[in-house]
């Protein structure tokens, strides 16, 4: 038996992380580890890297693109897949996410269902 692909979500929201984390379990059939900043993502990934982030954009501490930019600068974690989960709506906002070239973008709110095809497009080598 093959072991389900792994995701490391990443949002300050208990809620948000219990509804994705359903989904992608549920629906997907994800192995999905949930936390709530940056720092413990950088932790786990240090520890035992996924096969890919969703990341929340706005969190204290360190925020969703500073998440990123520190994984890249991890020789090992460059190329991890990592999609941004957001509730930002401003065209200027999405591409100045774009511009830093995450695998994709998902804006909340969005349907299980699209989450979920999201990340296997994502997980296939796609991007979304």
């Amino acid at each position: 038996m093959t072991r389900p692909p792994t995701i490391l979500h990443v949002d300050d929201d208990p809620a948000i992380r219990e509804i994705v984390r359903l989904l992608l379990e549920k629906i997907g059939g994800f192995a999905v580890t949930s936390v709530a900043s940056g720092q413990e993502a950088l932790a786990i990934v240090q520890r035992q890297p996924p096969d890919l982030v969703l990341l929340d954009v706005m969190m204290p501490g360190m925020s969703g693109p500073e998440t990123l930019q520190a994984l890249r600068d991890r020789q090992e974690h460059a190329s991890l897949p990592v999609v941004f989960l957001t509730a930002k709506v401003l065209q200027s906002e999405m591409e100045q996410l774009a511009r830093l070239d995450p695998a994709g973008i998902i804006q909340k709110p969005f349907r299980g269902e699209d989450l979920v095809s999201k990340v296997r497009q994502v997980l296939a080598g796609g991007r979304c």
